[in-house]
C-alpha cells in the first residue's frame, strides 16, 4: 500500500529509511496484522512519543484479554473442532455440527486475540493499530460482517483491488463482478487452493446478491426492522460464514463435500466430546452478545473509565487463565501464522 500510495500521490514518500525499515518491520503486526497502512503507522514512527501510565494500562488490558481470548476459548474450541474435522467418517449425531461450530468460535477468538494483543502491545510502546474486528458475528447482513471481521484485510482490498476494478461506478453488472474478482484474490491471498477459491467466490457471490437485495428498500443494519426479520437476517448471514468456515477448515475440496454432506444427515446425539470444551463453545454463544459487546465498548474509551471499572475486567481474565492453565491442553497455533 506505501507505494501505490506514494505512486498515487495521497502521501509524500519518507526520506528516513530508519523510519521506513520499522515500518515494514514493525513487531507487534508483522506476522498477522492488523495491516496498518503508511499513512497511518509512519507519522506516529516518525513523531516524537511519549509512554504515559494510562497507555501501559490501556494497552496491557488489551494484551491480557487477546490472551484470554487464545488460551481459554480459542485452544479450547479447537479440542472441539480439531478431533471432528480430524475425523469426519467417525463423527456421530450432531457432531458434525459442534466440530463447525467449534471451529467458528475458535478461528474468531484465535485471530482477534491475536489482534487484540498486536494491538496492546503496540498501545505499550505509544503506538495507536487500527481495530481489526468489531463483533462480527453479531452482523445482520455479509456486508455488514465484512465491516467488522478483519477489517483492516476488508478495508485494503476495498480501496487497492475493488476501486481500482472500477468499485460500483461501471453498472450493477460490473459492480458484481468486481465483488466477486475481489473476494475471490481474498480467497487465494490465504493459498492457492480450490478451498480458498471457492471460499473467495462463496462471499463475493453472497456480497452481490445482497448488494442487489439492498438495492430494492433501506438496509437492514440502519433499518428499524421487526425482530423477528433481524433474527432471519442474522441466522442468514452466520448460514453463509459459518458454511464458508467449512471450505476453510477442510483440507481438501472433496473433504469439504463430505462435511456438507454428513451436516446435512446430521442426528441428534454426541459422542467422545469433551463436556468442558463443549461447555466453552455453549458459553461462547452467550458470552459474545452479551458480556464482549457491553465490554468492548469499554475497550474503545479505556482512560475515560475510573480505575476499577478498568482493572476488574482484566482481573477476572487472569484469574480464569490462570486456574484453566491447569487444565490438561495442547498448544494450538495461532491459525492466521500460516498465511
Amino acid at each position: 500500500s506505501y507505494t501505490i500510495d506514494v505512486y498515487r500521490r495521497r502521501m509524500p514518500a519518507t526520506r528516513d529509511l530508519l523510519s521506513f525499515s520499522l515500518f515494514v518491520a514493525f513487531f507487534p503486526q508483522l506476522v498477522a496484522g492488523p495491516i496498518e497502512r503508511a499513512k497511518q503507522l509512519l507519522p506516529q514512527i516518525e513523531a516524537p512519543r511519549r509512554i504515559t501510565a494510562g497507555a501501559v494500562e490501556a494497552g496491557l488490558w488489551l494484551l491480557v484479554w487477546g490472551y484470554f481470548k487464545k488460551t481459554v476459548i480459542a485452544d479450547q474450541a479447537a479440542l472441539v473442532a480439531n478431533p471432528i474435522f480430524a475425523g469426519w467418517q467417525g463423527a456421530h449425531g450432531l457432531e458434525p455440527l459442534l466440530g463447525v461450530l467449534g471451529f467458528t468460535v475458535h478461528i474468531y477468538c484465535d485471530f482477534s486475540g491475536y489482534s487484540d494483543m498486536a494491538i496492546g502491545t503496540a498501545r505499550m510502546i505509544g503506538f495507536h493499530f487500527s481495530e481489526n474486528f468489531r463483533l462480527p458475528y453479531l452482523s445482520v447482513s455479509i456486508t455488514e460482517f465484512w465491516r467488522r471481521w478483519h477489517i483492516s484485510l476488508s478495508s485494503w482490498l476495498r480501496d487497492y483491488l475493488y476501486i481500482p476494478l472500477g468499485g460500483n461506478r461501471l453498472g450493477r453488472v460490473r459492480t458484481y463482478v468486481n465483488l466477486i474478482l475481489t473476494m475471490l484474490l481474498g480467497g487465494l491471498w490465504h493459498g492457492a487452493s480450490w478451498n480458498f477459491a471457492v471460499w473467495g467466490l462463496l462471499h463475493g457471490g453472497a456480497l452481490s446478491l445482497h448488494r442487489r437485495w439492498r438495492g430494492r428498500g433501506e438496509p437492514i443494519e440502519q433499518a428499524a426492522s421487526p425482530v423477528w426479520y433481524r433474527l432471519a437476517s442474522w441466522a442468514t448471514t452466520m448460514l453463509v460464514v459459518t458454511g464458508g468456515w467449512v471450505l476453510f477448515r477442510a483440507a481438501s475440496w472433496h473433504e469439504a463435500a463430505l462435511i456438507f454432506r454428513q451436516l446435512l444427515a446430521a442426528q441428534p446425539g454426541f459422542h467422545h466430546v469433551s463436556p468442558f470444551a463443549l461447555l466453552v463453545v455453549a458459553g461462547f454463544m452467550v458470552h459474545h452478545g452479551l458480556i464482549v459487546s457491553r465490554w468492548t465498548e469499554s475497550l474503545r474509551l479505556p482512560l475515560e473509565l475510573p480505575l476499577s471499572s478498568r482493572l476488574t475486567p482484566a482481573a477476572l481474565f487472569t484469574m480464569l487463565l490462570l486456574t484453566l492453565l491447569h487444565w490438561p491442553q495442547a498448544y494450538q497455533p495461532f491459525i492466521y501464522f500460516q498465511f
